[in-house]
């Protein structure tokens, strides 16, 4: 296996956490599974810039801050429930939408993968404190390999749930000739998914243009943190091959590649969230050592 030397690939089909997890049952999983935030989001000010919605718990560092994926905002089942855990230990959390997301100010059409970067940098630099665990999903874990790179001593650690890293551009490359060229009249890209009504996202072609600009799995990545890869097997949006390809590119050897043979793209089940969890309270115990 090429990434035998950059990583320890764990495999998971369904967790049987055993004894050397009984111990947490501080985590109170079940209820915060089941927990909504209802409260109103702040926003982050910036001059000339979009407003970012953003929900902030102080605490303890490590703090936590999740990068939700394309499409998606901050109030989904992950977000929710690490920022259940970080409450009940007493940790910092920080979760947020892109702009022209969710809460967020921007138009959704101006979108870019650049501009989502500067609003994970803008949320880094401004709202938190101290060193950072970032998770991020599908799309957030391509940008926290940028923020990792761009902050390196901001990054404590990264955890990635089905990393999507230089996904989309690829597969756009992968497209017929002329498929590529109806788009390119048109002006968008409908990229089939099973998570709304329509059968589709729509793309823009100018974020496809632009990200080609942030690809990252062309040469090394120079992220030295401790990296945590989870990803589903049964994964048809994003291939798991992907987690394996960034755990060859980052220079960090202390890299675990973890598989849930299981596992769809959301990773929203409740194995799939107290494996996140699991992930995240071991970096904290290994960073707080």
């Amino acid at each position: 296996m090429a990434a035998a030397a950059a990583a320890r690939l764990l495999w998971r089909e369904s967790p049987s956490w055993g004894p050397a997890v009984a111990r947490r049952t501080r985590l109170g999983l079940p209820p915060l599974l089941g927990c909504r935030q209802k409260s109103s989001p702040s926003f982050l000010n910036r001059s000339e810039l979009p407003k970012l919605a953003y929900h902030k718990l102080k605490g303890k560092n490590p703090g936590v801050v999740f990068l939700p994926g394309l499409f998606s905002n901050m109030n989904g089942e992950k977000a929710l429930a690490l920022e259940e855990y970080c409450r009940s230990v007493g940790h910092a959390f920080v979760r947020f939408d892109y702009r022209g997301c969710g809460s967020s100010e921007g138009d959704a059409k101006e979108n870019t993968l650049g501009k989502w970067r500067k609003d994970v940098l803008s949320v880094l630099d401004e709202l938190t404190q101290g060193p950072q665990i970032l998770v991020g999903s599908s799309l957030g874990g391509w940008l926290m390999l940028h923020a990792a790179i761009a902050r390196p001593e901001k990054v404590a650690a990264l955890v990635g749930i089905a990393v999507a890293a230089d996904h989309f551009v690829s597969t756009f490359k992968q497209l017929p000739v002329e498929v590529k060229k109806e788009i390119e009249e048109k002006g968008e890209w409908k990229l089939p998914t099973k998570y709304n009504e329509e059968g589709f996202y729509t793309v823009p072609y100018p974020l496809i243009q632009e990200a080609e600009n942030h690809c990252v799995l062309s040469s090394p990545l120079p992220i030295k943190c401790p990296v945590r890869l989870i990803h589903g097997i049964k994964d048809e949006d994003v291939p798991w091959e992907i987690s394996m390809k960034v755990a060859e590119h980052v220079v960090s050897t202390d890299v675990d590649i973890i598989l849930r043979k299981g596992g769809l793209h959301r990773m929203k089940e409740k194995d799939d969230i107290r494996l996140i969890v699991y992930t995240v309270e071991d970096l904290i115990e290994q960073l707080s050592a």
